[in-house]
């Protein structure tokens, strides 16, 4: 029996775990995948890594600030570029040398990949991978009753209190049934408004000498297809090889939402990136293509998250709770252990400074 389960490791996840964790509560996090950080991703391939979910962190909101400067201190964020180019093709074949503007923007990044920031928020948390919840129940006990399914042999838990971080899309599958258990329909029409855009990230590697004097980071206004263009391997202290990363826009994105195979997608990708910038840009040495779903909230919930008593303590939260930025998954992952303490057992939580403590 655990006092609270959080399914779900992300960054709203995480941060709230630690404040429950850090009071003193016994609680598991459950995560399908076999890390933690959700967006906060990076791929390890050909002796290295890169980014394929969030780009950088920029010192931006009253919860993130603190934070990045702590991670600096830890050596575990670095100054990744401090100019921006926004990219502006004047017509759709190719990109004026006039069109590229930059602006000045502190971006940091962790050579060790942006997952080493959701590692270091995961610090003395007991997290169960490769775990996924396929279901919630309440008990005659008033306790939860999950249901997990894995790679390895199925198994339950139980606890007083259920968080869920997870995309709202994904909440509202997972608790639906839950209709027939007394959960009110309000619950899941507040779930149900949240939507979200789905993107697509090509990662693709060059020869070492195919660069030379390549823009860090660019933002491409305009384009129906590609969204941003990064030298990811810029990010790292000592990178073997170029390697890129392309994003797309969520009308390009929403194009391959069923595909199978999506490598057509990221050649695509990468040859309108070689009519904007370079054309060798288009014959990558090796090109792998990761699909987001729920990439950005597109229509997010207008509060810090979202609680119901009925049947029993259940809090959703994330991004998609009270803006769409990495400060809303803080503060929703922030206001969602508050409101489970004052459920439980009402003890003093270490608040916007809990990464202080962890070691």
């Amino acid at each position: 029996m655990f006092d609270v389960a959080i399914i779900g490791a992300g960054l709203a996840g995480l941060t709230c775990a630690q404040q429950l964790h850090q009071a003193g509560y016994h609680l598991v996090v459950v995560e399908k995948s076999r890390g933690v950080g959700g967006r906060l991703a990076t791929r390890r391939l050909y002796d290295t890594c890169a980014d394929h979910g969030v780009r950088y962190l920029e010192p931006q909101g009253r919860l993130l600030q603190p934070l990045i400067k702590l991670l600096v201190q830890r050596d575990i964020l670095h100054t990744w570029t401090d100019t921006l180019y926004e990219l502006q093709p004047t017509t759709s074949e190719s990109l004026s040398e006039n069109s590229a503007h930059p602006s000045h923007l502190t971006c940091y990044a962790a050579p060790a990949g942006m997952t080493a920031v959701a590692k270091f928020l995961a610090t003395g948390l007991d997290i169960e991978f490769n775990r996924r919840v396929e279901a919630i129940t309440p008990t005659e006990e008033q306790s939860w009753l999950l249901t997990l399914d894995s790679t390895e042999a199925p198994h339950e838990l139980t606890a007083r209190a259920v968080v869920v971080a997870i995309p709202a899309p994904q909440a509202l599958m997972l608790l639906e049934p839950l209709a027939a258990k007394g959960l009110s329909p309000e619950f899941l029409d507040r779930l149900s408004s949240v939507t979200f855009e789905p993107c697509l990230s090509a990662i693709a590697g060059y020869p070492s000498a195919a660069i030379q004097d390549f823009p860090k980071a660019c933002t491409v206004s305009n384009d129906s297809d590609l969204a941003w263009i990064g030298l990811d391997s810029s990010k790292r202290l000592t990178a073997q090889m170029p390697i890129f990363v392309l994003q797309s826009t969520a009308e390009f994105a929403q194009q391959y939402l069923d595909a199978e195979d999506l490598k057509p997608a990221g050649q695509q990708l990468l040859s309108r990136a070689a009519q904007l910038l370079a054309p060798w840009l288009d014959t990558p040495d090796w090109l792998q293509v990761h699909r987001w779903r729920y990439a950005f909230p597109k229509t997010p919930l207008n509060q810090d998250y979202l609680y119901t008593p009925t049947p029993l303590p259940l809090v959703c939260c994330g991004d998609w709770c009270g803006g769409k930025r990495i400060e809303s998954a803080l503060n929703s992952g922030l206001a969602a252990a508050a409101q489970i303490n004052q459920q439980l057992q009402q003890r003093s939580l270490p608040g916007e400074n809990f990464c202080k403590t962890l070691s």
